[in-house]
């Protein structure tokens, strides 16, 4: 019998109906002849509850003790999960990331998995008619202490799960129908998608897009497995997430993402020389910062040069004292923080193959009296950094302009 992986979000696991309903879920796979894994993250909102909990005792807690801390929200998951099975009179056992040997790296907060120690106690569980429940986002470090994975690492305990016990697919379950072609909540006519690259997936999830955790989709691009996005509440049929889509090149554009929470660092009037890049990002690497873009400028009148770059604006505070640092020990003239900006993309392996993307969308932004502060580019994807408060108006503009709201031609009619 193949092995079936399903992970539940935590809306999906929200109450006690919603867990018998995950359950009912589970135990229908198994009866239809699959080796069923069931992956769960905390209920509803108890990380935010946990860390709000944590910052009221201590506010700026251990990161060793926060991971402590937020992988008892799994854990409450999974107990759960397990008795709603057994009350339905099934068989099921609760593991938590631990039990099944998840072992990381030891970065607590943010962890990388190394590997899956116990895949043959996972099997023989399996082997037996189980249904093992696993605790999403957490792990251990080779030194027994628990790490969580990050926001959203829950999907990537689903997907290595999936990828050690060569399962047949990887089932998301989430509180939407699929994937968009942009957030629903900002943009109406957002249309569900029916498959997505793992490319685009990926990129989108990086932008912005909250469905799933990018390294959960470069999990699954690496070891080949499939995954297929669903809603908890329904029968609908979700999106697939392929290696590749029936129409590479007919659709240009999949999807459009915001990415809200951005902060921007800039380190101004250096003396230019060809070390400070490098000795500037290692400071950054060093400090476990994630970067998006960055802009180099080469003043030749005054021999000096400027360098700024973007992260997530929850990791503001180690970036100031990063970015202050190397103000000091570099000769750079300020350091200064812009916490008011965002990112508008667009994703799409169809533009590989055509021109006159980027100009279509900066016209529609100029056109929505939208001030472009910065571009990237890659392949398939074209960012424009603006200011925050613009960003769901941005979003709208550039969602219309490439008629993502429409439905496509089919291409196997074409």
């Amino acid at each position: 019998m193949s092995v079936l992986v399903q992970k539940y979000g935590g809306s999906s696991v929200a109450d006690a109906s919603c867990i018998h309903n995950a359950a009912q879920r589970a135990i229908a796979a198994r009866q239809a002849g699959k080796r069923v894994v069931v992956v769960v993250s905390a209920m509803g909102d108890e990380t935010d509850r946990l860390i709000d909990l944590a910052r009221q005792v201590a506010p700026n807690p251990s990161k060793r003790e926060m991971d402590q801390l937020l992988a008892t929200g799994e854990q409450v998951s999974i107990a759960l999960m397990a008795m709603a099975i057994h009350h339905a009179g099934h068989e099921a056992t609760s593991l938590t990331g631990g039990q099944i040997g998840l072992k990381t790296d030891p970065s607590f907060g943010r962890a990388r998995i190394r590997q899956i120690t116990q895949r043959q106690r996972l099997e023989a569980l399996l082997d037996r008619g189980q249904i093992v429940i696993v605790a999403g986002f957490q792990g251990v470090d080779e030194d027994f202490n628990i790490t969580t994975l990050g926001r959203g690492g829950s999907d990537t305990t689903a997907v290595a799960l999936a990828a050690a016990l060569s399962a047949e697919r990887c089932e998301i379950y989430t509180d939407v129908e699929g994937i968009y072609t942009a957030d629903p909540r900002i943009v109406p006519d957002a249309r569900r998608l029916a498959e997505i690259t793992y490319d685009e997936m990926l990129e989108l999830a990086a932008l912005g897009a909250q469905v799933m955790h990018g390294r959960s989709i470069e999990l699954a691009s690496n070891y080949n497995v499939d995954l297929h996005v669903r809603s908890s509440f329904s029968d609908g049929p979700g999106t697939l997430i392929v290696k590749e889509t029936r129409d590479m090149e007919g659709i240009v554009v999949r999807g459009a993402a915001l990415r809200k929470n951005l902060a921007r660092i800039a380190l101004l009037g250096a003396p230019a020389g060809p070390a400070v890049a490098a000795r500037v990002f290692a400071e950054v690497a060093a400090a476990a910062l994630v970067v998006d873009d960055i802009i180099q400028n080469l003043h030749s009148g005054d021999g000096t040069m400027n360098l700024s770059f973007t992260v997530d604006a929850a990791d503001i505070a180690a970036a100031r004292e990063a970015a202050q640092r190397l103000a000091r020990e570099l000769g750079f003239r300020a350091a200064e923080i812009d916490q008011d900006v965002a990112k508008v993309s667009i994703v799409g392996v169809g533009m590989r193959s055509h021109t006159g993307v980027a100009a279509r969308m900066f016209e529609a932004l100029h056109r929505a009296g939208i001030l472009i502060e910065n571009i990237s580019t890659s392949e398939i994807v074209v960012g424009c950094i603006i200011r925050r408060e613009d960003g769901e108006r941005a979003l709208r503009a550039v969602h219309e302009a490439f008629g993502l709201g429409d439905a496509p031609a089919d291409p196997a009619r074409s």
